[in-house]
Order: C-alpha cells, then sequence, then structure tokens
C-alpha cells in the first residue's frame, strides 16, 4: 500500500470513500445529507493536507493532517480518518495513522490530538490506543448516533 499526497484527481475516489461514512452518521460528526461539493470542500479545508492510501491503483483510505488549532495550540496536529468499506480489515487505518504520526513527526508537531473520537466506534478507540493515543478527556452524550442515541465522545492524545 501506498500513502500519498492526494491530488484533484483523487476526489472521485475520496467522495467514494468519505460517502458512505458521512451517511451512515455513526462515526464523524458530518450532515448525513452532505452534499458532495461540502463534503469535499470540508476534506480539503484550508490547512488540510490530504493523502490517500492507494493500494495496486485502487484508493482504500484517505486522511487529512492539520494543525490542531492556532497561535499556542499549533504545535500540536489534527487528522481525520475514513476507509472505505470493502477495505475494513485490511489495515489500512492502521497505515494511514501511522502514515500520519511520522508526517506530523516530520512536519515539527510536538503531539497530535483527536479532539471528538465516537466512543461507539470501537474498533477506532482501540487502533488509537494500540497506536500510543490515550484518553485524555470524556464528552458525556455530546453525539447523536442514528441508532444508539447520545453517545460519548473522547478527546485522545499522544506525545510525538
Amino acid at each position: 500500500m501506498n500513502i500519498r499526497q492526494a491530488t484533484a484527481a483523487d476526489e472521485d475516489a475520496i467522495w467514494r470513500i468519505l460517502e458512505p461514512t458521512f451517511r451512515a452518521g455513526e462515526t464523524y460528526p458530518i450532515p448525513r445529507d452532505i452534499s458532495r461539493p461540502d463534503a469535499i470542500g470540508y476534506w480539503r479545508s484550508e490547512g488540510h493536507t490530504v493523502f490517500v492510501a492507494d493500494d495496486n491503483g485502487t484508493i482504500v483510505g484517505t486522511y487529512y493532517l492539520r494543525a490542531n488549532n492556532r497561535g499556542g495550540g499549533a504545535h500540536v496536529a489534527n487528522c481525520g480518518y475514513v476507509v472505505a468499506p470493502d477495505a475494513f480489515g485490511r489495515g489500512v487505518a492502521r497505515a494511514m495513522g501511522t502514515h500520519s504520526l511520522d508526517e506530523a513527526h516530520a512536519r515539527g508537531f510536538s503531539a497530535m490530538q483527536f479532539n471528538f473520537v465516537i466512543a461507539s466506534n470501537e474498533r477506532a478507540v482501540r487502533l488509537w490506543q494500540s497506536l500510543g493515543f490515550a484518553i485524555a478527556g470524556r464528552l458525556p452524550g455530546v453525539f447523536d448516533h442514528p441508532r444508539l442515541g447520545h453517545v460519548d465522545a473522547y478527546v485522545m492524545l499522544r506525545s510525538l
């Protein structure tokens, strides 16, 4: 698997990955009816560097890397990750997570923080913990899950 910076030519593949995740509404606080232009605009927001995971010519995942905050918080990285549903269980998220940690370190960040990891997304929580992230805080009932109702979200942090 090759992880590389995304280009404009990757937007169809990125949308193919984002759409089912955003429509499901179970892991991202994004409107479930978000349009393609708005979703791509969000993913490729100013300050986001977008990457794709390419598996033999097929884009199977994408993530963005950015500073978590400006000013005094600009030394802490933040990322968002999505894996194509047909690539679940193939190590794509782990590969992107590892890549993002290396990339953030190379760009001079001293930590990485995830602001809103949905607690019911147990696979993601386990993955981030296995990559050295700790739960720094719990936000009770802040995410309106379409099946489970109000669930907690975690703030997760790791030093680089």
